[in-house]
């Protein structure tokens, strides 16, 4: 069993490569489906001395399988939101401690401490339905707050347009974290000039609206929110970290998290070159289910180590890497 402790006490990339093999060769032996997938790659933890050789399930497979690395009573299935009539993505939690550490060390490496900031959830289509990581940890970040206006938003739009106004007036720490299409739906109603305010999208239209690159979503926040940056968070239903992105649209990871990208012809290729490509994630906090997944995002990596989303894969597959997915 891999301590969690040795996770979240990451400083260094020397140490974040070590735990990673130990979580890889931990993950090879207890996780059924992912040791079938490695099998078939011809993968076995003699062959890995780096995360370079580390294979990556294609995230497809939280669709159509039970991804598990333990043997613990499962507490609660996370699952994503889906369009209509296609398979949901479920990710099977045996430790929600694990995540909770994650979110709030997460937060506060970017941020500082959660307890000083006035939360505000503005996450209709999250809410409206059972299953999301995303609301499970804002409930956690507006309980933590030591702030009585911190809360979720539905439909009461006006209620949080007043309670905006006055916390940023009060010159409070206000994190507003809202899905996109919400976000545009409040500056239509109300423009903002926020001083003491992130604002935080969490991506996608949910069907109610036109779809639009970053650049221009930001810039309508911008100006409806009367900012100067507009923040981002990377997480997906099967993941347990986040990234974030403090206003340029280049995400960073907290030190138990990792971004590679991989060749768009050949999946089992990392690249080093800074192109762009399928965006593969080491997330060490997903200890008891896969720690090492290829997204169907695309982006590009920076030296530093940050990177950047610019789209997703056209089609359902990830070209390469998608044995036993169905």
């Amino acid at each position: 069993m891999i301590d969690k402790k040795a996770i979240f006490n990451i400083n260094s990339p020397e140490e974040f490569q070590a735990v990673a093999l130990d979580v890889f060769k931990y993950q090879f032996k207890n996780n059924r489906v992912y040791r079938s997938f490695c099998d078939l790659l011809y993968k076995h933890p003699t062959d890995v001395k780096s995360i370079n050789d580390i294979p990556f399930l294609p995230i497809q497979f939280f669709k159509t399988r039970d991804i598990l690395s333990s043997k613990d009573d499962v507490k609660t299935i996370f699952t994503s939101s889906g369009t209509t009539g296609s398979a949901t993505s479920k990710h099977l939690v045996t430790d929600l401690s694990v995540y909770e550490e994650s979110f709030n060390k997460g937060f506060q490496h970017f941020y500082g401490p959660i307890e000083d900031y006035v939360i505000l959830g503005l996450l209709p289509s999250y809410l409206e339905r059972e299953g999301s990581s995303l609301i499970y940890m804002v409930d956690a970040m507006i309980s933590k707050s030591k702030h009585a206006e911190s809360g979720f938003y539905l439909n009461n739009i006006s209620e949080l347009k007043n309670t905006l106004l006055k916390v940023d007036a009060e010159k409070k720490k206000v994190l507003l974290i809202g899905v996109s299409f919400a976000l545009l739906d409040l500056i239509e109603m109300h423009q903002f000039d926020l001083k003491n305010t992130i604002i935080m999208e969490t991506g996608g239209m949910k069907g109610r609206r036109k779809e639009l690159i970053r650049e221009e979503l930001h810039k309508q926040l911008k100006a409806g929110f009367g900012v100067d940056r507009i923040h981002s968070e990377y997480g997906m239903t099967e993941l347990l970290s986040q990234g974030y992105s403090q206003g340029s649209g280049t995400f960073k990871c907290p030190n138990w998290m990792k971004v590679l990208t991989r060749d768009t012809e050949d999946a089992l290729t990392i690249t080093t070159n800074g192109k762009a490509g399928g965006i593969n994630v080491i997330d060490l906090a997903n200890i008891n289910s896969c720690a090492f997944i290829a997204t169907q995002d695309l982006g590009r990596l920076n030296p530093d180590g940050s990177f950047e989303v610019i789209g997703r894969f056209d089609n359902s597959d990830i070209r390469g890497c998608n044995l036993m997915v169905l």
